[in-house]
């Protein structure tokens, strides 16, 4: 029982000591760790003190570097009484050099000038009696100096960024770096005296009196005034160059290109079915009027007996079921188009020989008329304002999937005389087009036939903006780029995709009219510009080139007129 109650008392003292050596080591480790914060602490506020010294050290060199004229690699070895050789060396130089330089502006000024009896010449007793004075103006500007301007700014903050640097290394050379400060401080002091030397001398050429005080504030003042006046004559010119560049913006602004549509049909758009009557029973064809013709037939001006609305009867002869096919076809195609740069189907007459299309009446002409007509001062804004439009039809064409495939200026009608809008015709040719099946086709007319018709590959939007690129080019010089002597040549030109602006009738054409068809007449139909991004092309776009053009007033069809219809 006794040797239990020893082993459990045993077990219990060393329970205590166990317990006491794990507290005994928690507390020195708290201890140790406040020490260290309390050393590390005091070892940051000594770095900051070395930091801030060494900041005012860099700064006061850099200060004293701006204003030391003379390198101080140099002067760095020399000791003071050398320092003060070289000084008085300095002073004898300029005073002799300031004595020759009076002595020859004596002898050019002669009578007239005004100079004191004393002489020209600056003794040295006299300008050791000005150095105080220019001491301690320099001090000030030395004040001067440490205040911060914008660029001072950037380059104390390389200096704090470098002083940051070294300030680990400061704590291990302060007295290096007192040493060099003292040295940079001698080497400045010795520039500063240098500096003052220099002065002095340039002082010393020339005299000042009263009389030339007052001449100085009048000079001074004229001065001022003749600055006053370039200031005022600077205002001047700006706010007329402001005033020319806002008449030029308003000139801009007032010159409103007409890009609004043309008039729609007067009609609203229907959907036509060939009727099997006859055409005379509700219409009256003048025949003697025809409003144009082609392949097909004849177009004629006719007038609705009931309404008295004009309009245009385009007669197609059809004999065959083939050519009736042909004809339903585009009067499909028209009932799927409605817009206002797409020519309008108002009736259709079927008969046995041939079937009628009554549609929208437009006076203005074929777009060919005006590239031939001589008396017809057709303009590249003109040309622009054509061309928007043919892009508009386009787009919408394109974006109900079909294709005009017969483009040309034949095919596109002037609503008046007078105006630029014009409106698409002529849609027996037009397809629409179905990504899954590839439509080839075999016809067209030669000059403004894309490669890939004439190569039977497969078409698509592209081949119209091909043909819209000689279109541009024939309105812009009253050329055809790819006409040759007969239909082969023309062909085989258009394969070889030579064509050049080299004609004399190109000389004054923009380049943004350039840039915009040689975007379309390539041969790759995949990198033919769209009808959407053709209107997005400056050419079309682009405001202040308008209003360019319409200062040119450029003259841009040519004498040689294009080869006859088809």
């Amino acid at each position: 029982m006794e040797n239990f109650l020893k082993d459990k008392d045993l077990w219990i003292l060393g329970s205590v000591c166990l317990v006491a050596t794990f507290l005994w080591r928690r507390l020195w480790k708290l201890f140790s760790v406040k020490k260290e914060k309390k050393t590390s602490s005091q070892a940051d506020a000594q770095a900051k003190d070395d930091k801030d010294k060494a900041k005012q050290s860099l700064k006061g060199i850099k200060a004293q570097k701006k204003r030391k004229p003379v390198d101080s690699s140099e002067n760095t070895s020399l000791s003071e009484p050398v320092l003060q050789e070289q000084v008085e060396k300095l002073n004898r130089q300029n005073t002799e050099h300031s004595h020759a330089n009076t002595e020859a502006d004596a002898k050019k000024r002669g009578k007239d000038a005004e100079l004191i009896p004393d002489g020209p010449q600056t003794s040295a007793s006299q300008t050791e009696k000005r150095k105080p004075e220019k001491e301690s103006a320099e001090e000030e500007d030395d004040g001067d100096v440490f205040v911060d301007t914008e660029p001072e700014e950037e380059e104390e903050q390389q200096a704090e960024e470098d002083g940051t640097e070294k300030s680990r290394k400061v704590e291990d050379d302060g007295k290096k770096g007192e040493a060099d400060y003292q040295k940079s401080s001698i080497v400045s002091d010795t520039s500063n005296l240098l500096h003052e030397s220099s002065e002095e001398a340039s002082s010393s050429k020339r005299r000042v009196t009263e009389e030339d005080l007052v001449k100085d504030d009048l000079k001074k003042s004229r001065v001022e005034d003749g600055q006053v006046e370039n200031a005022d004559r600077q205002v001047a010119e700006a706010s007329r160059t402001e005033d020319t560049d806002e008449s030029r913006e308003s000139a801009v602004k007032e010159l409103i290109v007409d890009l609004s549509p043309p008039p729609s049909a007067p009609f609203d758009h229907r959907i036509v079915t060939p009727k099997p009557h006859q055409i005379a029973t509700y219409y009256t064809i003048k025949r003697d009027e025809v409003l144009g013709g082609g392949r097909f037939g004849q177009v004629h001006k006719c007038i609705e007996n009931s309404s008295g609305l004009t309009l245009a009867a385009k007669i197609i002869k059809a004999r065959s079921q083939k050519e009736k096919e042909v004809v339903r076809n585009e009067i499909q195609v028209m009932n799927q188009l409605n817009h206002a740069n797409l020519i309008q189907l108002y009736a259709a007459f079927e008969s046995r020989h041939d079937i009628i299309l009554v549609m929208e009446y437009v006076e203005g002409g074929e777009l060919f008329d005006r590239i031939i007509d001589e008396n017809y001062n057709l303009t590249e804004l003109d040309t622009v304002l054509f061309i928007r439009q043919i892009c508009e039809g386009l787009q919408y064409m394109h974006k109900m999937y079909i294709l005009h495939l017969d483009l040309k200026p034949e095919n596109i009608l002037c609503v008046s005389r007078a105006t630029n809008k014009i409106k698409i015709i002529d849609f027996g040719l037009a397809r629409r087009y179905k990504p899954r099946e590839k439509l080839r086709v075999n016809f067209g007319t030669p000059e403004f036939l894309a490669p890939e018709v004439i190569n039977y590959e497969f078409v698509s939007f592209p081949t119209d903006m091909w043909s819209l690129g000689v279109i541009t080019y024939m309105l812009l010089s009253g050329l055809s780029p790819f006409l040759g002597d007969d239909d082969n040549e023309t062909l085989n030109n258009i394969l070889a995709c030579q064509w050049n602006f080299e004609e004399e009738e190109f000389v004054d054409i923009s380049d943004e009219a350039k840039d915009f068809i040689t975007r379309l007449l390539v041969k790759s139909k995949s990198w033919r510009m769209s009808a959407t991004e053709s209107l997005k092309h400056p050419w079309l776009s682009d405001q202040s080139l308008h209003y360019r053009l319409n200062q040119k007033k450029n003259k841009c069809h040519s004498t040689h007129a294009p080869s006859t219809k088809t």
